[in-house]
């Protein structure tokens, strides 16, 4: 067994994330949130208030809330429309279907279509490139769905409609083009009109790719040859996405593991005309807390239950992908994750089942792990490894008890790991160690062997190529840091070594990630020359992103850099070109360069001064990819750097528009997204670069209007993760200030005509600002949370409970603020947003605290969009709302 023990030392590789989110649901016909109509709904709902003589003020208490958590919402009723405001600079579009349009320059670079993504064969001679729709129509926005646990389920086809975390809606593949590295020769794939293909897959030598095509009726699988760019359709397969998983490659690299849908399903389960009792919960006095982010789109009744258990049904099967043969494995079940063993044997198995909960998401259901041994098909053995219970009261930011994060061993044919938590799975007990990791090999009979404890959170091994090297990673969520250990999990004897000892807040020393290489059979290991591993990583610095390749010799932990990108340039490393680490292949882009891909080859080495490069080398073009939208190429931008009042490093992005004369004050908006840190040393690190190829979304285009931007401004909320939000009022407007008065300072924002915008968590940065500052004469608040008493249980870092911590959870809710918010501000909500902590319930009551305030403010409420917004007439209808209200009360200001 290994003991890990704290040693000051190293580094660590950055970790980051947020907590899944999304919505709770009703019943079961009424969770099919939207018909198809032969034309799109209504675009939006749009409320608008003016400033009149205020008949009440609204109470700054817990018990506003509560009574604001109860209030029916009739989106149908809300105030009579007023007229659209244009600009007279920049006149909208009124588009035929019933949504608004923004300026045609701006409508031009929204149906330009975005560079593709490369995806390199595991053979590293052929890039895949993927052309992905950047707004699908509202028709297929529209569709209907089920809300089941936390998973969106469209009936029609028994696809997936959701993003992880429910946050958005899967986009389709529009193209795909198959580039040749060795001479750049193109092969385009010929696709089906109308096809919505999902993100290929490679198999591990290079042969083919596969990916899921969602059809009107089914999500097809289908199966691409490198060669010659040829796809087709597996015949017969209808494949079951809801817990995703729902194809792979098996490790003979011939056969793809898939999940059915089961033949002879049927029709789903009808909704009772009469309800057949009350929907029930009950708690018995235990104590234990649902995170905020847990409650998304959960069941409520049994017929709730019943759904879930029809389309969470698939089969396990076998496909060739040469001959479409299909064999079925085992029967059908609510198969959670198929993950075959390197061996090609043994398969783990995750199956969900009762009993349920109304309060947490599919992940906390109870399950079964198994493995099954296919060797004869036709009669699997199964071997049971756990037995995981209902775990609905994990502690916010904590783990569940028992077993959890199975995984295979890369380096063996058939070894299982897994985590158990020592702390009762609560980061606010103090006990010496907090995980235990067990191992399991084959045949599965013997007892699991401890092979270490974690001081901190287990946080995953990573496997090299060498069975006797990998690395062990664990994460402290007290205190934002992570380690990586290099083990040896066959010899107890040989003592864990320290290789990165580092704050997850780092980013100018983050060592990057280890680069990875594929077996034959598939499994991914970390690729070793000798003794070092490679390293890739963003190349975070004081001037910006400048990305590299490192080796790294694990024995003298000594590193050289071989290659770093241009500071005019973004160039990151996306694979080697073989097995020579000589020659790899990158992804280039410039201001004015959109990005492709590149062959460089290394040469002598150079003298360099600390972190550039150690080596020469040279890049031949793989890709020519031209400018989607030469238009942007006028809008300027520049790295900003300043500090905040209390000496804290801060920068942000400054935009100019299109033909923008130096010295000019032109209406500014303010961009930004508050980020938490448990050390103010690294909280004004510059993180992005000035270098990348401009393209523009969201509020952005705003620049096509006029408007200079300050983008990505550093908005750090400093302090103790336990009690961050303590002073995040102070600190909000604090940063505000000092980026607004370095943007008046360089000649470039006017004072008077400045405005502030954000999504989500910046929208309530948004409301806040407007509420307890100056600075802005006008803010647009996108999909926010603006009273955080109906998250009680915790919100982004705020780990306290309302209960907790009352005063906090009021202080930042700029709802209890109504009365002070004088300041324009347009309300965005998309109304089907998945996330617990902004529900659209948030916009609706907001809109009417400040309306009851005699406030300014307009609220529009965007049909079946999630917490981002997808449609192409949503995002128009977003944009010229953005514009309208900006000109209006920003650039047109009296």
């Amino acid at each position: 067994m290994l003991l890990l023990c704290p040693v000051q030392l190293g580094l660590s590789v950055f970790m980051s994330g947020r907590p899944p989110a999304s919505t709770p649901g009703a019943g079961a016909c009424s969770r099919i949130t939207a018909l198809l109509s032969p034309r799109p709904q209504d675009p939006t709902v749009i409320s608008e208030t003016k400033p009149v003589i205020r008949q009440s003020t609204l109470t700054c208490s817990l018990i506003a809330a509560v009574v604001a958590l109860f209030a029916p919402v009739n989106l149908a009723a809300q105030p009579n429309v007023s007229a659209p405001v244009a600009s007279t600079a920049t006149p909208p579009i009124k588009s035929a279907a019933g949504y608004d349009q923004p300026p045609k320059v701006i409508l031009d670079v929204m149906h330009a279509p975005s560079p593709p993504t490369p995806y390199v064969s595991p053979t590293l001679d052929t890039i895949l490139l993927v052309s992905w729709q950047d707004y699908p129509p509202m028709s297929r926005v529209a569709a209907p769905f089920l809300r089941l646990a936390g998973v969106r389920v469209e009936p029609a086809n028994h696809g997936k409609r959701d993003t992880p975390g429910g946050y958005g809606i899967k986009h389709c593949v529009t193209g795909f083009e198959l580039v040749r590295v060795a001479d750049a020769a193109r092969t385009p794939v010929a696709l089906p009109a109308g096809a919505c293909p999902d993100s290929p897959v490679w198999s591990a030598d290079g042969k083919r790719f596969a990916f899921a095509n969602v059809a009107a009726q089914a999500v097809e699988l289908w199966v691409g040859e490198a060669r010659t760019g040829t796809v087709h359709q597996v015949p017969g397969v209808r494949l079951n996405p809801m817990f995703n998983g729902e194809l792979q490659w098996m490790p003979d690299q011939a056969t793809l593991l898939v999940k059915l849908v089961p033949d002879g399903l049927g029709a789903p389960p009808p909704e009772p005309l009469v309800p057949g009792g009350p929907s029930i919960q009950e708690t018995g006095g235990q104590q234990g807390q649902s995170s905020t982010y847990e409650n998304r789109d959960t069941l409520g009744n049994q017929h709730d239950e019943d759904l879930f258990d029809y389309y969470a049904a698939a089969q396990p099967a076998l496909v060739d992908a040469v001959t479409s043969v299909i064999t079925r494995l085992g029967k059908p079940g609510n198969y959670e994750s198929l993950d075959p063993a390197p061996d090609g044997r043994h398969l783990l198995v995750t199956a969900i089942h009762k009993p349920y909960s109304y309060v947490t998401t599919y992940e906390r259901f109870p399950r079964t792990i198994e493995v099954w041994d296919t060797a004869n098909r036709s009669k699997i053995v199964t071997h049971p490894i756990a037995s995981i219970p209902l775990a609905d009261r994990v502690p916010i930011h904590g783990v569940p008890l028992g077993p959890r994060d199975f995984a295979w061993r890369a380096t063996d044919p058939a070894t299982l790991l897994w985590a158990e938590a020592l702390d009762g799975g609560d980061w606010n007990v103090k006990v010496p160690a907090r995980d235990k990791v067990l191992m399991l090999k084959a045949p599965f009979s013997s007892p699991a062997v401890e092979i270490a404890r974690t001081e901190q959170r287990f946080d995953g091994f990573d496997w090299s190529e060498q069975p006797a090297i990998a690395l062990l990673q664990e994460y402290d969520h007290n205190r934002h840091w992570k380690r990586t250990f290099v083990v040896n999990v066959d010899d107890s004897q040989q003592q864990p070594r320290l290789l990165w000892d580092i704050s997850t807040d780092e980013k100018y020393l983050n060592p990057g990630r280890s680069l990875h290489r594929q077996l034959a059979n598939g499994s991914w290991v970390v690729r070793m020359d000798g003794d070092s591993i490679y390293l890739s990583g963003a190349g975070a610095s004081a001037q910006g992103d400048r990305p590299f390749l490192d080796r790294l010799d694990l024995k003298t932990q000594k590193s050289e850099r071989l290659f770093r990108s241009d500071k005019d340039a973004y160039e990151r490393f996306l694979a080697f070109a073989g097995t020579d680490a000589r020659s790899f292949i990158t992804w280039h882009q410039s201001v004015i360069d959109p990005p492709n891909a590149f062959l460089r080859t290394l040469g002598p080495a150079v003298a360099a001064a600390a972190g550039e490069a150690a080596f020469a080398s040279t890049r031949v073009a793989i890709t020519r990819i031209p400018d989607p939208t030469p238009a942007v190429r006028a809008i300027k931008k520049q790295l900003v750097k300043y500090k905040r009042a209390d000496g804290l490093d801060l920068s942000f992005t400054l935009y100019t528009p299109p033909g923008y004369q130096q010295g000019t004050r032109v209406p500014t908006i303010l961009y930004a997204y508050p980020l938490d840190y448990a050390d103010a040393s690294k909280a004004g690190q510059v993180s992005g670069s000035q270098a990348t190829f401009t393209r523009l979304r969201l509020h952005r285009l705003l620049l096509l209007a006029g408007y200079a931007l300050i983008d990505s401004a550093s908005f750090p909320i400093v302090g103790d993760p336990k009690k961050a939000y303590d002073t995040y009022l102070e600190q909000l407007v604090a940063d505000a200030k000092a980026a607004v008065d370095e943007a008046v300072r360089l000649g470039v924002a006017d004072p008077k005509r400045i405005g502030v915008t954000g999504h989500s968590h910046g929208a309530l940065m948004a409301a806040n600002l407007l509420a307890h500052s100056d600075l802005f004469r006008a803010g647009v608040a996108t999909s926010g949370s603006y009273n955080k008493t109906l998250t009680p249980f915790g919100f982004q870092s705020e780990r306290r409970s309302v209960w907790e911590a009352p005063e906090v959870y009021q202080k930042v809710s700029p709802f209890f603020f109504a009365d002070k918010l004088k300041t324009p501000l347009l309300i965005v909500h998309g109304a089907d947003d998945a996330n617990p902590g902004t529900t659209p319930l948030q916009a609706s009551k907001l809109y009417e605290a400040v309306r009851g305030n005699g406030g300014t403010a307009r609220l529009v409420m965007l049909p079946h969009e999630p917490h981002w917004y997808t449609a192409m007439e949503s995002n128009e209808q977003l944009i010229y709302e953005m514009v309208r209200w900006f000109d209006k009360y920003v650039k047109d200001a009296r």
